[in-house]
């Protein structure tokens, strides 16, 4: 199996629909940390709508537009990361995050894409790796800025969320920046 260390008691590594049942716990665990910013956090609800959610990225990544992986802390999945968007014609993909507020301050979401951002240049050649963010969400802005990327602008009620037409920041990093 697939698992990559982010500190002695955690790692990321996938998440599959098989785990509907645990991501559908951990959706409802973590639903308040999280739904300020993800839309999926109203949408995973139960196990079946957790078992859909996951084979929509099992089917992302069988056509190889995107991936899912887990971020689990002493074996309890806490959060997790993804290739939204994961484009290998243009060399574009986009990474997004979440993280339960149990497992936060310790680095781990940092980690976590800084070794996607490695495995998309060196691994499949991409070009650009961006990072999308809420403005009002500080804790992803830092870890952009942790990860050296540029902030490229924002887009203003490029999102929509619950009624509301929200801003997005775009962040990215190029392969001629990242040091291989």
């Amino acid at each position: 199996m697939f698992a990559h260390s982010l500190a002695a008691d955690a790692e990321l590594r996938p998440l599959e629909p098989w785990q509907a049942a645990e991501f559908a716990d951990h959706a409802v665990r973590v639903r308040a940390d999280i739904e300020e910013y993800l839309p999926w956090a109203s949408i995973v609800v139960d196990e079946a709508s957790a078992r859909a959610f996951l084979q929509s990225y099992a089917d992302r990544q069988a056509a190889d537009e995107g991936r899912i992986y887990g971020i689990w802390v002493d074996g309890v999945l806490q959060g997790g990361a993804l290739f939204r968007v994961f484009d290998a014609s243009t060399g574009v993909c986009e990474i997004g995050v979440w993280l339960g507020a149990a497992a936060r301050g310790r680095g781990l979401v940092t980690h976590a894409v800084r070794h996607m951002i490695e495995w998309a240049f060196r691994e499949r050649s991409m070009v650009r790796v961006e990072w999308l963010c809420d403005p009002r969400n500080t804790a992803s802005q830092a870890v952009a800025k942790r990860l050296d990327m540029t902030h490229e602008g924002t887009m203003r009620a490029a999102f929509e969320m619950n009624g509301e037409h929200r801003d997005v920041q775009i962040w990215a990093v190029l392969a001629t920046e990242w040091i291989l």
